[in-house]
């Protein structure tokens, strides 16, 4: 009598256990879940694209900072500013662009 009241428990826990995940799977499946998933993975990739594009932009104000920077142009009005410095100019010359490596390579 124990046993039949154990294996009835069990199986009665495995059928209610069945049954939600059924349902939870079908409720996902219906068109307005569809389309909240829809529209949270659109807002997710918009600010993914978002965020790409203030890397972008602070990435763009660095290098032209950088390069400012090393042509001297960041200096005052005066004589200095239209001469480049020997150092500054070659330590521009010798850093590569990050995406040096995605462009057309020269044959030397």
């Amino acid at each position: 009598m124990f046993r039949r009241a154990f294996w009835f428990t069990s199986g009665v826990a495995a059928g209610v256990w069945a049954t939600t995940k059924v349902n939870r799977k079908l409720n996902k499946l219906k068109p307005d879940s569809l389309a909240l998933q829809a529209a949270d993975r659109a807002v997710l990739a918009g600010r993914r694209v978002k965020l790409f594009a203030l890397d972008v932009r602070d990435g763009m104000a660095h290098r032209e900072a950088a390069l400012k920077d090393a042509l001297g142009l960041t200096a005052g009005p005066g004589p200095e500013r239209h001469e480049l410095p020997e150092q500054r100019r070659l330590v521009a010359l010798e850093q590569p662009h990050p995406y040096h490596s995605l462009t057309r390579k020269e044959d030397h």
